[in-house]
């Protein structure tokens, strides 16, 4: 897919950010957005799409049933996560209804910052790569953080176990499979060091690559 082109021929790079659990991907999304660069963050619009998209929602309708939203018509997630439960081969059938409306869907947000005459945009997702959406983006952020930083994260921010934190982390592609395919990667441990960083990478992507 061709770059979208800003006014006097500059080209507006469309970068995607992802990482594994407690890595800490909003927090860098938080602070590219003090830049005035806008984020496109791909499970909060898939969660929106599954709730307002009627096509997808027929769709999840036929495939899982009409309990799949409940009485007020929103996602019944408690209902759809003990289905994936159950049989993960679910999750692939939920993944490729999802992902598709999101291409669209960030595709044309793309269309929207582009008359905005932004230097660049980002999407973050968790599935970058395994999605496939890394594919129609021109460069990727990785975010780090040492596993026991990450797990330690993770149980503050959702009340949860270490099992089950691991559990979560052994269903996502691995840190370092991630990690290899970044053009940039910027490592999370501590809020003044992650700040140092972006505010270099920011440079450098403003001055388009």
């Amino acid at each position: 897919m061709l770059p979208l082109l800003l006014n006097k021929n500059k080209i507006m790079l469309k970068i995607g950010i992802t990482g594994g659990i407690g890595t800490g991907k909003t927090t860098a999304c938080k602070l590219f957005e003090q830049y005035n660069i806008p984020v496109y963050y791909a499970d909060d619009r898939a969660k929106w799409l599954m709730n307002n998209d009627e096509t997808l929602r027929a769709r999840l309708i036929e495939h899982f049933g009409k309990e799949v939203f409940d009485d007020n018509q929103q996602l019944n997630r408690a209902y759809l996560g003990n289905i994936i439960f159950q049989d993960e081969r679910q999750l692939e059938v939920i993944n490729k209804l999802v992902h598709p409306a999101v291409k669209l869907d960030s595709e044309a947000w793309q269309l929207e910052q582009a008359k905005k005459n932004v230097p660049y945009t980002l999407k973050e997702a968790a599935l970058l790569f395994e999605s496939g959406s890394y594919q129609y983006l021109d460069k990727i952020i990785v975010v780090t953080a040492p596993q026991q930083l990450r797990i330690e994260r993770v149980m503050k921010r959702d009340n949860c176990t270490q099992e089950q934190v691991l559990a979560r982390m052994s269903k996502q592609l691995p840190q370092e499979q991630k990690e290899v395919r970044a053009d940039f990667l910027l490592h999370n441990i501590e809020l003044p060091q992650l700040k140092e960083q972006i505010a270099l990478l920011h440079q450098t992507l403003c001055k388009g690559i």
